[in-house]
């Protein structure tokens, strides 16, 4: 699709988020980050054709690490990735990790971030105000599309087809979890939802009464030494509903915070552990892209730096080599001021749209290319030109804006 197009279907309320939003934190939203996407077409282009379209789908399974700095693309490229995921029917979990709410050394609260933060394909409009998010969502929909699509067969009795599809629902790793899931579609089509909160409670690792679960069977409790298992399972189901796979894209916000150096262990070994699961096809139909600002937490001498040094090694290079694990943002082919003068041009038209201004080409080149190069030799530290770029070239647009309306004021008057 011509980025011609895609302005076609771009009306000027998301327009003016999009500015807003991008002028303001430098943040990407969820929906209308495609439409100032540069540079990430070779990479997209090589996940899509080499994991999405089938290898994930009949299966496989995939872990890459993403690599640049604050500012540097990270959130924006798997943005990108979500939207190409759920063109392809894929279930997403995007989760911010961060050492007050997600650390990754707590392997059960980043279960409990992916579950909530499930995300199945929905309409522009949904991802624009608030998607349907969460495993209460997923189940919900599950059981809708599952009813109106049960085969009614006479002599018809809904309670016995209910079960028998129940029945045939299966098997999961964890016995609890099949328990869990299960009672859950029963308490939707038996309108219990007290009782289906109390199960979705549990799926999200909130641990409710063990009293209340053991009459449901569900005996296990969802903590750091059944959290992998638990994800398994999560994964089972989200194949057996139809669905083409999960998509896990774990964004380290910012710099790690100083950690205890068995904290640090933790998260190593956290991180070999899901690379060894990706890699020997033990969460089959899932691909996981962990985003990092950069790869210092890998140094050390001891065997679980080195283990994991030699999993992460290699370089992913699109087409030339898809099967590499690292995807180095700052490895992109443009040249920096030439990615960031695309950028520039296609927020342009965005906030011609957003504003209802035509600015001229000539001026309005000359400035995004001033913009580029500032940004370009004015990034500092841990702030990648990406995000300085986007914050300095919007006031930029505002004031040209501001300066053909005094021009044409100037001209009514003479």
């Amino acid at each position: 699709m011509s980025g011609e197009i895609e302005f076609e279907n771009l009306d000027r309320t998301l327009a003016k988020r999009i500015i807003n939003e991008v002028g303001g934190t430098g943040q990407p939203p969820l929906y209308g980050y495609q439409f100032f996407t540069a540079g990430l077409d070779r990479y997209m282009e090589t996940i899509e054709a080499e994991y999405l379209k089938d290898y994930i789908k009949y299966g496989g399974s995939s872990f890459k690490m993403v690599v640049g700095a604050y500012g540097g693309g990270k959130t924006h490229f798997l943005y990108n990735v979500l939207g190409r995921a759920w063109e392809h029917n894929y279930i997403t979990s995007y989760i911010e990790l961060s050492a007050n709410s997600v650390p990754f050394h707590k392997l059960e609260e980043v279960y409990r971030a992916i579950v909530s933060n499930l995300i199945f394909p929905q309409e522009a409009a949904a991802l624009l105000n608030e998607p349907e998010k969460g495993i209460e969502a997923v189940l919900r929909k599950w059981y809708i599309e599952t009813i109106e699509n049960l085969p009614l067969v006479p002599p018809y009795r809904p309670g016995e087809e209910v079960e028998n599809y129940l029945r045939g629902l299966g098997p999961f790793e964890s016995t609890s979890f099949q328990n869990a899931i299960k009672k859950a579609f029963m308490a939707l089509y038996e309108g219990d939802e007290e009782l289906f909160d109390l199960i979705v409670q549990w799926l999200k690792g909130e641990n409710p009464s063990a009293n209340l679960l053991n009459e449901l069977h569900i005996y296990e409790k969802i903590d750091r030494s059944s959290a992998f298992k638990m994800l398994r399972c999560l994964v089972q189901f989200v194949l057996k509903t139809g669905y083409s796979g999960l998509i896990v894209l774990l964004d380290e916000a910012e710099q790690t915070p100083s950690m205890s150096t068995r904290e640090r262990s933790t998260l190593l070994q956290n991180l070999r552990e899901l690379v060894d699961a990706c890699s020997r096809g033990a969460l089959k139909g899932t691909m996981v892209f962990y985003a990092v600002p950069d790869e210092s937490f890998l140094e050390g001498r001891t065997n679980v730096y080195e283990a994991l040094n030699q999993r992460l090694s290699t370089t992913f290079e699109g087409e030339i080599n898809p099967t590499g694990v690292k995807i180095d943002l700052e490895n992109l082919s443009k040249d920096p001021v030439d990615l960031l003068t695309e950028i520039g041009a296609k927020l342009a038209r965005i906030y011609e749209i957003a504003h209802e201004v035509k600015f001229d080409e000539a001026e309005l080149e000359a400035t995004i290319r001033e913009v580029a190069e500032k940004a370009d030799q004015e990034s500092y530290g841990e702030i990648a030109y990406n995000r300085l770029f986007v914050q300095l070239i919007v006031p930029s647009f505002h004031a040209l804006k501001a300066n053909s309306m005094e021009n044409v004021k100037g001209a009514e008057k003479t």
